[in-house]
């Protein structure tokens, strides 16, 4: 047959689907996703038994990584060995694993970020955590599969004698699909097991009780509510809020600092530092004076307030916003259960796959165990024969040239009992090693008696795991330095009101607009920008004074405000930036007046044909690009002026020239609207519009100067009135500029 005679027609689309599913599969089952008997990714897996093939006991002298790495792709992982590497050395983190399973030796990384040593110049053994992981091996615990060469064989899943899933967490990302699950507090642990053990029944709501939540290596407070944590355990998917540990630490002279003693888990140090560093730099946290790192084995950062008088509460709120001080852990407890299927699971259900698999693995051992029991009775019972019938025994032995049968067909002996017999060495023929062998055969006849009870009552076999477990919370226990839990929970913190200049330096600017719409901040408050450049054609049109933490109020003639932050302007060394890059104002439409946002002003805002409210300043305050409609217009009118209120009266000039002036109390107070009429006219519409005390006249701007009309008496009528001709030496532009 040839090559020519393998070729198979089929549909694009139908070889790459088959061919993606198959890689899916291997991704999802040999490559990222848990098992939830062991809590191991095939890799992980490897590791650890290629380091129990060479030996490397927890009370054994640590051999060369490189050893260890060399074995696991040559044997059972054939991958890179720097992503073998990377593996264990996960394993020996302190810092990245709750309960480590290897135990290395040398630089193996630190929170800072920084990698570990090559493996040439780093060493490694187990722990007695991975030790327990891998305990019954060699007892049938647990089915063997071929290696990929199929030299060798390999276990397809740990016996896991340690509830390695939750205790140390898993992190991975498959085709389709993600796994997160954080580390857990291992005697928390033990008790929701025992507790699942004796209550199979029981709610997942009383499991929480005992596993109150995740138990990072790096610590931290827990700042998620009950509730929260609850439905997270529930449904298997969820996500904690974890914040750096923080104290306030007193200074002589009055002052103080900030120690952050434990940051979130998996934030490099370095990078978090970096962060800050970079805020500090942009003049985003003035608060903050500055960032030490003192660290040395444990985590010591000092941040240093402003001033004194810096609430510390606002300082950390302020810093939990911008940076990893506070950092979001998600669950996702996607695994794989006992027939390779992934699947999310809740807390209960991966708390009953473990246990499932701890009554597998004991069941397999006591029978493998019962098997060899069996094995050395008979044993013992060929022995105990012999000595009954000693002289017998020897004089066949120095008589016959094949004794064995003799042997077996006089004293009724199985063919193993009589190898025994001739196997056995002069010394053993003592009387006191014939009492040692009554006395082992007692022994295990017991065992065997006590085995085929414990495989005969499922409750016994549960009463077993349930002192297995017992044991692990003894040897782990919270008095231990490794069972202590770290991760501490507070109550989800109240939404603080961070000011806006909490994060942003407050100094004195004065905002530039151009008539073709140019924005510019100038620092400091300038009363002259007369000597300000402008791209050729262009002028200067608005200047408000302000602060980098205001905010700007633009109204424009489609009847929308705009909302412009103003910490993040451009300077005005150059010509600025074209507004319209950062609000969407349409090619129509033109600003009325830029006004500096203060809470609590009240304006009056009219539209051309002469309509308008009042409005609060808050209500106008837009939230997105496209600004906020507040006086509706339809075309051909337009919004037209805006005044904020400072009186008792409204004065309204027309196109016409006519004044009219009427009480504010006959001007409704709205948040949006097309308004009502404030003056009739029979041709043009409004020009302009302001607000006065009658008892001090009308102002308006005169040449340099403010002309002001005491006698107005005359034009005071009713809103919606036509009104009559200004005082004589009224502008001529028809507007009152003040």
């Amino acid at each position: 047959m040839s090559d020519l005679d393998l070729i198979t027609d089929k549909p694009l689309s139908a070889a790459l689907s088959e061919r993606y599913l198959a890689y899916a599969l291997s991704t999802i089952m040999s490559r990222s996703l848990p098992d939830v008997r062991d809590g191991l990714k095939p890799v992980h897996r490897r590791i650890l038994f290629a380091m129990r093939q060479l030996r490397l006991a927890s009370n054994e002298p640590a051999r060369k990584s490189a050893r260890v790495v060399g074995d696991v792709i040559g044997k059972y992982h054939p991958h890179g060995d720097q992503s073998v590497y990377d593996a264990m050395v996960r394993l020996a983190q302190d810092f990245a694993q709750r309960y480590p399973l290897v135990d290395g030796q040398g630089n193996f990384g630190n929170i800072d970020g920084d990698n570990a040593a090559a493996m040439r110049y780093t060493e490694a053994r187990l722990t007695a955590i991975a030790e327990l992981m891998m305990e019954g091996l060699d007892e049938d615990a647990v089915d063997f599969r071929p290696t990929y060469d199929e030299s060798g064989t390999e276990p397809v899943v740990m016996p896991a004698g340690f509830p390695n899933l939750l205790a140390n967490g898993s992190a991975g990302i498959a085709v389709g699909m993600a796994t997160s699950i954080p580390p857990h507090n291992v005697p928390e642990l033990c008790d929701a097991l025992r507790h699942l053990i004796a209550t199979p029944n029981c709610t997942i709501e009383k499991l929480v009780s005992h596993v109150s939540g995740p138990d990072f290596p790096t610590g931290g407070v827990l700042v998620e509510s009950r509730d929260s944590i609850l439905e997270a355990y529930k449904t298997g998917q969820g996500g904690f809020r974890v914040r750096a540990r923080w104290e306030k630490e007193d200074l002589k002279g009055g002052g103080w600092q900030i120690v952050v003693t434990e940051i979130p888990y998996q934030v490099q140090k370095s990078r978090l530092i970096e962060k800050i560093a970079e805020l500090l730099q942009a003049k985003k946290l003035p608060l903050l004076d500055d960032i030490i790192d003192e660290s040395a084995e444990d985590v010591r950062l000092v941040l240093v307030p402003k001033s004194r008088n810096v609430d510390p509460v606002l300082l950390m709120e302020s810093l939990f916003r911008v940076s990893d001080l506070e950092s979001r852990f998600s669950l996702n407890m996607n695994v794989l259960d006992a027939t390779n299927t992934p699947r999310v699971m809740n807390l209960k259900e991966a708390l009953q796959g473990w246990l499932d698999h701890r009554q597998v693995v004991l069941e397999r051992r006591s029978r493998y165990r019962l098997g060899k029991i069996e094995d050395r009775l008979e044993v013992l019972g060929g022995y105990l024969i012999a000595y009954l019938n000693l002289d017998a025994v020897i004089k066949i032995i120095r008589t016959e040239d094949e004794p064995k049968p003799v042997l077996m067909k006089k004293f009724d002996l199985t063919e193993n009992q009589a190898e025994a017999i001739l196997n056995m060495r002069l010394r053993a023929l003592r009387k006191l090693e014939e009492i040692e062998i009554k006395r082992e055969d007692k022994a295990l006849r017991a065992e065997r008696t006590e085995l085929k009870a414990l495989l005969a009552d499922p409750a016994k076999r549960w009463a077993r795991i349930d002192d297995e477990i017992k044991a692990i919370k003894e040897k782990f226990g919270a008095r231990t330095p490794l069972g202590k839990r770290r991760t501490s929970f507070a109550t989800a913190p109240d939404v603080v009101d961070v000011p806006v200049d909490a994060f942003i330096e407050r100094e004195p600017i004065t905002v530039l607009l151009s008539e073709k719409l140019f924005i510019r901040a100038a620092k400091g408050h300038l009363d002259d920008v007369s000597d300000m450049k402008h791209k050729e054609g262009d002028r200067e049109r608005f200047a408000v004074k302000c602060e980098t933490t205001d905010k700007l109020l633009a109204f424009a003639t489609n009847g929308r405000f705009y909302t412009i932050s103003c910490n993040n302007l451009p300077s005005a060394r150059g010509f600025g930036d074209p507004l319209r890059l950062t609000i969407e104002l349409g090619e129509d439409a033109d600003f009325i007046a830029l006004l500096k946002f203060e809470p609590g002003k009240e304006y009056v805002i009219a539209s051309s044909d002469g309509r308008g409210f009042r409005v609060k300043s808050d209500d106008v305050l837009a939230q997105t690009k496209n600004g906020k409609v507040v006086l509706n217009v339809e075309t051909p009118e337009e919004a037209r002026a805006i005044c904020e209120v400072k009186g008792d009266h409204i004065a309204v000039i027309g196109e016409n020239r006519k004044l009219l002036i009427f009480k504010l109390s006959e001007l409704p107070e709205m948040s949006r609207g097309k308004g009502i009429t404030l003056q009739k006219y029979k041709d043009g519409g409004l020009s302009d519009i302001t607000t006065l005390n009658l008892k001090d006249g009308l102002s308006w701007k005169s040449g340099a100067g403010v002309r002001t009309e005491t006698a107005i008496k005359e034009w005071v009528g009713e809103r919606a009135q036509a009104g009559r001709l200004p005082p004589q030496g009224f502008a001529r532009s028809n507007k009152f500029g003040v």
